[in-house]
């Protein structure tokens, strides 16, 4: 299947390049439909997507029930604000703590906003609880990290150019190589109170952490009065086979943090969920959201968070995924280096040597299959979780096709 470039799609990109700040490079596509695991250009072309938008569409596009409570609930009330109560947000919260285990969330809309959330909420229960200094609190958090674009937040990255030109940025944040327990208990300090972390690296190119990392940070963090942060925002909600990515090593962070997904590809919502210990630091007028914890936001939440459970998505992603994985172990591919991840969150990483992967994404675009790079070495396969073997059987084959030539 060949995909042209037509009129329409030319006309779309150049209005794009000169009315959008250039701050993307994405795959020239134009998308105007989708319907679970699959979408169409403005041409009519047919594409399998293997990104579902950095996992936010764990349940595929246009699922039925969170568009039908969507709509129910557009009908009803979309917003009040924070100032009066609605009545979704209750049982969203009640839910959302009932299929984590914890006492209380606290809505957002985006994953950053709830990574901000998490960092405000640990540094003044390092103050209120633990009694660091005003002021001294410290965060230790991992090389390579991705936890959003704020200000606050990329001053903490590695990656520099996250981070060139915006300075000055947030003190109180230490950097140690990812995966390594050692480094973090060497790290940790009289004022360290979280550990910000992501179980599994997403945008960092899919990277795996050594088997019982996320149990020896756990463990370190108890010994030292600690708050264990779990960045789950692109991880969590089935994508890599459990529920969340700490259950692999059946950890219970203290902090929570949980995005994407959790708006099922409709709506941006987003939670820093915690028990009372921590979530009780924050008094009225510390924190807010005009939009958090909207009623539409909410009626969404709990119809993408039933369906994931309901349709036992980390079950099939699970299943799918190692299955997806071992088949592309077993392409005999001169280009790649390896094959990693967890559940249906998988990467390809090319050799340099073969270049960087953004042709190989270039060339699935071809043949009808949206990946899109990551950290230029590694294709990323993330497809729905509601894929079927079939249709990974279409993408597999595109993908042995291009990695094979």
């Amino acid at each position: 299947m060949t995909h042209t470039t037509a009129s329409r799609t030319t006309d779309l990109l150049a209005e794009v390049d000169q009315y959008s700040a250039n701050n993307y490079h994405p795959l020239p596509v134009v998308i105007d439909r989708g319907d679970g695991v699959w979408v169409w250009d403005v041409e009519g072309n047919r594409y399998m997507d293997m990104l579902s938008a950095y996992s936010a569409l764990n349940q595929g596009h246009g699922h039925p029930a969170i568009l039908g409570a969507a709509r129910a609930q557009l009908d009803k009330l979309t917003l009040t604000s924070r100032a009066f109560h609605n009545d979704q947000m209750g049982p969203f919260l009640r839910e959302l703590c009932e299929a984590t285990g914890f006492e209380q969330a606290l809505p957002m809309n985006t994953g950053a906003e709830a990574v901000e959330t998490a960092i405000k909420m640990v540094r003044k229960w390092g103050y209120q609880v633990k009694g660091v200094p005003a002021d001294q609190a410290e965060i230790i958090v991992c090389d390579n990290n991705f936890h959003g674009r704020t200000t606050t937040v990329v001053g903490f990255s590695s990656e520099e150019q996250y981070k060139a030109g915006f300075g000055p940025f947030t003190p109180g944040f230490k950097l140690i190589p990812y995966g390594d327990a050692d480094a973090l208990s060497a790290a940790i300090n009289e004022n360290t109170v979280g550990f910000l972390f992501e179980p599994l690296q997403g945008e960092g190119g899919v990277v795996v952490p050594p088997e019982g990392f996320v149990a020896r940070s756990r463990e370190l963090c108890d010994k030292h009065g600690v708050a264990l942060m779990a960045d789950e925002i692109q991880t969590g909600l089935g994508r890599t086979g459990r529920l969340f990515c700490c259950d692999w090593e059946s950890v219970r962070p203290d902090v929570l943090i949980v995005g994407k997904a959790l708006g099922g590809g409709v709506y941006p919502v987003s939670a820093a969920i915690a028990d009372s210990e921590y979530m009780s630091v924050f008094e009225p007028g510390d924190h807010g959201s005009t939009f958090g914890g909207n009623p539409l936001g909410a009626a969404v939440g709990r119809a993408s968070l039933k369906v994931i459970l309901d349709e036992r998505l980390p079950e099939r992603s699970d299943q799918l995924g190692s299955w997806f994985m071992e088949q592309l172990r077993a392409i005999d591919s001169p280009h790649v280096q390896e094959v990693r991840g967890k559940g249906l969150m998988i990467g390809v990483v090319i050799k340099e040597s073969s270049g960087t992967a953004r042709p190989f994404c270039e060339a699935l675009d071809e043949k009808g299959v949206l990946a899109k790079e990551t950290h230029h070495q590694v294709i990323r396969f993330a497809p729905p979780l509601t894929v079927t073997q079939e249709e990974l059987e279409f993408a597999l084959g595109k993908a042995r096709e291009v990695l094979k030539a």
